[in-house]
């Protein structure tokens, strides 16, 4: 106990000032217990590095007599093919999160280099044509489907790309604020590219055994359920 303290009451070097605020700090607290005395020297400290040594003091170093260009470093972003969860492939059946057809479940058939999964419903199963789909939207499940003779080599980013329609310019500026009320026609081709590839899958839908009530059937979650425990 310090002196002039009463019993059972611990007295403070470092008293409060206000609640929070002690009237030394770490630094002056340090210096008036004395607790550098009783830290072992180099304990926690780093190794420290060696000064570079300048380019004059260097032996054998020289300066080129012509100034020769170097490279700037490029700040652009390098295009790289995003990499797939292991727990998708081609053949994956996986289940929508967002959009449209959120809670469907479709069939990847491969990735295309803009990253994003190529999948189909098929259509006739549940709605769903050829989309694209970003990896981050969807839920793997360990259903397989063989798609090897599925052909969508010939099917990449550029197939999607819509062209926008031009609006009638008016003098009074209300074409500018006028909706379009008839909906954008769909690209023939994509068309019969949708019904192309799921007739090639509506061999392996039928041969596999309740796949076709499966992919119809929505994903949603009943009172009590929690996805964190779920095995799909």
């Amino acid at each position: 106990m310090a002196k002039g303290g009463k019993r059972g009451v611990r007295v403070t070097r470092n008293p409060e000032l206000v609640p929070g605020v002690r009237r030394y700090g770490a630094t002056a607290s340090a210096k008036r217990s004395a607790t550098y005395k009783h830290t072992k020297k180099g304990l926690g400290k780093s190794t420290p590095k060696a000064a570079p040594q300048r380019a004059d003091k260097l032996e054998g170093k020289y300066y080129a007599a012509d100034d020769t260009k170097v490279a700037l470093r490029s700040h652009r972003p390098t295009q790289r093919t995003t990499r797939l969860r292991k727990s998708i492939k081609a053949g994956t059946v996986v289940i929508i999160l967002a959009g449209r057809h959120r809670g469907k479940r479709v069939i990847v058939l491969g990735q295309l280099k803009s990253g994003l999964l190529l999948v189909t419903g098929p259509y006739k199963v549940n709605g769903v044509p050829l989309r694209r789909l970003n990896q981050s939207y969807v839920i793997a499940t360990s259903t397989q489907v063989d798609v090897s003779k599925v052909d969508v080599s010939k099917i990449d980013d550029a197939f999607f790309v819509r062209k926008a329609a031009k609006k009638a310019a008016s003098k009074d500026g209300e074409g500018f604020f006028a909706k379009d009320s008839a909906k954008p026609a769909v690209n023939p081709a994509r068309k019969a590219e949708t019904a192309r590839v799921d007739a090639a899958l509506a061999e392996v839908v039928k041969a596999t055994p309740e796949l076709r009530a499966y992919l119809g059937a929505k994903f949603t979650l009943t009172r009590g359920q929690k996805v964190h425990n779920l095995k799909f």
